[in-house]
C-alpha cells in the first residue's frame, strides 16, 4: 500500500491506508491514482443548525464556502464527487444521482455526484430505511452499495483516493471489490470507525448480543 515516509498511517492492511490529518497536507505526497472518489463537506452546516436563517438564499449560498476540492482532483486520472452541485466544475456527461426513496421531508430526495467520465448518466435508487441498519454515527455516511456502485461505474480502477474518508465507506467498498485505497480524515474518531471497519472480514459490523433465556 502506498505510504510517505514523512506521514504515519493510522491504520494499514493489505487493502487499505488511513491516515489522520489535513488532507490537502498528506495527498499531494501520495502520487497519483486512478480514481478520486469522495464526498467533501458542502459548506452546509451552518444551514443545518440555523445559522443563515437571517441571509437572503442567494446570499446565503454565496457565503457557504465549501473545501476547495479541486487540487484534490488533479492527482487522480477520474473523479467522482459527491455534492457536487455545491461546487461549479466543468460540463459533464456522467452526473449521478442517489435517489433516496421514502427520504424524511427535511431531507434531499436526489444528491448529486459530478464524475470526469464520457459515459451515460445514472441513478441509484434506494431507501432510506434500508441504509440504517449499517450506519455508524458519521451523520452523512453512504450507503456500502452506493459507493460499490460508483467504483462499478467507475470501470478499471485499481487504486482510489478519499481525502474525506468519514467512517471509510470508500476503504470497505474498494476493500471488498478487491481494490486498494487510500482514506483521509481529519477527525481522529472517525479514523478509529474507519480502521475497525476495514478489519472487519465479514459485515456487519456490529452485532447484536444475544439475549439469554
Amino acid at each position: 500500500m502506498r505510504s510517505h515516509k514523512n506521514v504515519k498511517p493510522y491504520y494499514q492492511d493489505s487493502a487499505v491506508t488511513i491516515y489522520h490529518g489535513d488532507c490537502m497536507e498528506i495527498a499531494p505526497q501520495l502520487g497519483r491514482f486512478d480514481l478520486l472518489l469522495t464526498d467533501p463537506p458542502y459548506g452546509i452546516g451552518k444551514i443545518l443548525h440555523g445559522g443563515w436563517s437571517q441571509r437572503t438564499r442567494d446570499t446565503m449560498y454565496w457565503d457557504l464556502k465549501p473545501v476547495d476540492i479541486y487540487p484534490l482532483i488533479k492527482l487522480a486520472k477520474n473523479a467522482i464527487v459527491w455534492g457536487a452541485n455545491y461546487y461549479q466544475f466543468r460540463p459533464s456527461r456522467g452526473w449521478l444521482v442517489w435517489v433516496k426513496r421514502n427520504a424524511l421531508p427535511s431531507m434531499a430526495n436526489v444528491e448529486l455526484a459530478w464524475t470526469s467520465f464520457d459515459k451515460n448518466s445514472k441513478y441509484f435508487d434506494t431507501t432510506i430505511s434500508s441504509t440504517n441498519a449499517e450506519r455508524v454515527q458519521h451523520p452523512t455516511q453512504k450507503p456500502l452499495a452506493l459507493i460499490k456502485w460508483c467504483l462499478l461505474y467507475a470501470g478499471d480502477v485499481h487504486t482510489i483516493l478519499d481525502p474525506f474518508a468519514g467512517s471509510g465507506t470508500t476503504g470497505r467498498a474498494a476493500k471488498d471489490l478487491n481494490k486498494t485505497a487510500v482514506l483521509i480524515e481529519k477527525e481522529e474518531r472517525y479514523c478509529e470507525i474507519a480502521a475497525l471497519r476495514m478489519s472487519q472480514e465479514v459485515l456487519p459490523l456490529f452485532r447484536k448480543k444475544k439475549t439469554k433465556k
